[in-house]
């Protein structure tokens, strides 16, 4: 039996948040490379965390120097808290699921205090590979909070799932939200709705809460978007907690040369993530899209800051290779 968490979405509930440290603040990096740092969208030092120096390189254009030197300056050195038990230093830090396919693209398997974000279109395996990940953080004796947005997965079906587990009933916690106030509220009080020993957070079906909202201005959307990457960057910075988010896809209609267009104006049309990139922390983040091709194989698209990898997915097999080379990726 699954245990439901009962919280409380009362607007009183506000969090007191951290700073991160600005990158440019006191900053001794060339004028160059700052630059290209606010091109790119990096604010703070926990943006760039994480990513390494020739991945920097590649997205902001800049030598492979410069980007060890930016690396080096942004680190601190990783000294444990004296509130952090032993149990909790001894932790994983990787967790892997059962598909080859998407541990190798993610580098041998899902980063501890990172997001993961699962996008395809309806039929995809969204949901089961959330479950996946579910199962392994469960198995590690770490407690999940599962928030369902769309009743796409039941208690019920999370119960068979996790029944070889004695343990799951008071590990996993699971939460129905239905509406866009009630998730911001939500994950504005985070801190007090997370478990002290919570390891993964499942945000399923995000997307789907917006699509009752089609009157939202892109000001205002932005906003929101911006609040929820606020939220995810505290919870896994503060809390060390993972989160996998799924969500749906969007048509997106391009011009014969990749710039948006309208229906009358365009020339060919794109299946996309719905919620677009701003509500995601930069350098902590994954996106994994799944474009099947039938009911046992399709593809995975992994994009990665300005790339995208397409990778064979054989669902029944669950055996991957890469088919091409990375191509420019714009959301």
């Amino acid at each position: 039996m699954l245990s439901k968490v009962h919280t409380d979405f009362s607007t009183s509930s506000r969090p007191s948040w951290r700073m991160s440290r600005s990158l440019f603040q006191g900053a001794t990096l060339p004028s160059s490379v700052q630059a290209a740092l606010r091109n790119a969208g990096y604010e703070t030092v926990d943006d760039v965390a994480g990513v390494s120096a020739e991945a920097l390189s590649a997205e902001l254009g800049i030598s492979v120097k410069d980007a060890e030197n930016l690396v080096s300056a942004t680190q601190t050195p990783k000294v444990p808290r004296m509130t952090q038990s032993a149990a909790s230093l001894a932790r994983m830090n990787v967790f892997t699921c059962k598909y080859p396919a998407v541990n190798k693209v993610l580098g041998g398997g899902l980063l501890r205090s990172h997001v993961l974000e699962i996008s395809g279109p309806p039929g995809s395996f969204k949901e089961a590979l959330a479950c996946d990940f579910v199962q392994a953080f469960v198995q590690a004796g770490e407690e999940v909070v599962f928030v369902d947005m769309q009743n796409m997965t039941s208690p019920h079906a999370l119960s068979r799932l996790l029944e070889s587990m004695p343990s799951a009933g008071t590990l996993l916690h699971y939460i129905r939200v239905h509406t866009l106030p009630d998730i911001l509220v939500f994950l504005r009080g985070m801190p007090s709705n997370l478990c002290p020993k919570t390891g993964l957070l499942v945000l399923n079906s995000l997307s789907f809460v917006f699509q009752s909202h089609p009157d939202l201005s892109p000001s205002k959307k932005n906003m929101i978007l911006g609040n929820i990457r606020n939220n995810l960057l505290e919870a896994c910075v503060t809390r060390d907690v993972t989160v996998i988010i799924t969500s749906q896809m969007a048509t997106k209609i391009l011009h014969p040369d990749g710039s948006p267009a309208t229906f009358d104006s365009g020339a060919k049309a794109v299946m996309v993530p719905r919620l677009g990139i701003k509500y995601l922390p930069l350098g902590r983040s994954f996106r994994i899209i799944i474009v099947p091709q039938s009911r046992r194989s399709g593809y995975i698209a992994f994009t990665f800051q300005t790339h995208v990898f397409y990778i064979n997915m054989m669902v029944q097999s669950r055996e991957a290779c890469v088919l091409a080379r990375p191509s420019k990726y714009s959301n």
